[in-house]
C-alpha cells in the first residue's frame, strides 16, 4: 500500500490524500516524509508566474533534511493537476533575493507550468492528489487567488 499524506485547509476543513511516487521519487519521498514527523502548518499562497498552483514553505522545525543532497528526481517543467511538487531554492540564487526557499506546492488545475522569474524551473514531483479529493481542494485552492493566503496543513496521511 503506497503512503499518502493528507493536506487540508484548516478553517474550511476541506482535505486531499496524495499518493507519494516512491518508486519515480523514491529520495524525495523519503525526505518529505521524515519532514512531516510532525504535522505542519502554515499559510499557503498562490503562485504568481506558474498557474493553478498553491504552494507552503516548509518551516524551519520541519527542515530535516540536507535539501542540496537530493537528486533531481521525476522532474517536469508542465505538471498535470494534482501533481505535488519539491523545490529547493538556496540563499542569494536569484539577485535581489537572499531568502532561502523549501517549498511544497501543488497544482490544482490546468494550465499550469513551473515557471519564475528566472525562466522555466524543473521540480521534482513526488506525489499526486487523489483524483476523487482534487475537485472540492481545488475550489478551496482557486479561492486563495481570489481572497489570499489560507492555512494549510501537511501530515502523514490516511
Amino acid at each position: 500500500m503506497p503512503r499518502l499524506l493528507r493536506f487540508t485547509f484548516t478553517q474550511a476543513g476541506v482535505s486531499g490524500r496524495v499518493e507519494l511516487h516512491e518508486s519515480l521519487a523514491p529520495r524525495t519521498v523519503d525526505a518529505i516524509w521524515g519532514a512531516l514527523a510532525e504535522p505542519v502548518r502554515e499559510l499557503s499562497f498562490h503562485a504568481m508566474y506558474a498557474g493553478p498552483e498553491i504552494m507552503i514553505g516548509l518551516p524551519e522545525a520541519a527542515r530535516s533534511f540536507d535539501p542540496r543532497a537530493l537528486p533531481p528526481e521525476n522532474q517536469t517543467v508542465i505538471p498535470a493537476p494534482g501533481d505535488v511538487l519539491w523545490f529547493y531554492q538556496a540563499p542569494n540564487l536569484m539577485k535581489g533575493l537572499s531568502d532561502e526557499f523549501w517549498e511544497v506546492g501543488m497544482f490544482y488545475g490546468e494550465g499550469g507550468r513551473v515557471f519564475g522569474p528566472l525562466g522555466w524551473t524543473p521540480v521534482s514531483m513526488f506525489g499526486r492528489m487523489l483524483p476523487e479529493d482534487l475537485p472540492g481542494f481545488a475550489r478551496e485552492c482557486a479561492d486563495i487567488r481570489l481572497h489570499g493566503a489560507k492555512m494549510l496543513e501537511i501530515r502523514r496521511g490516511d
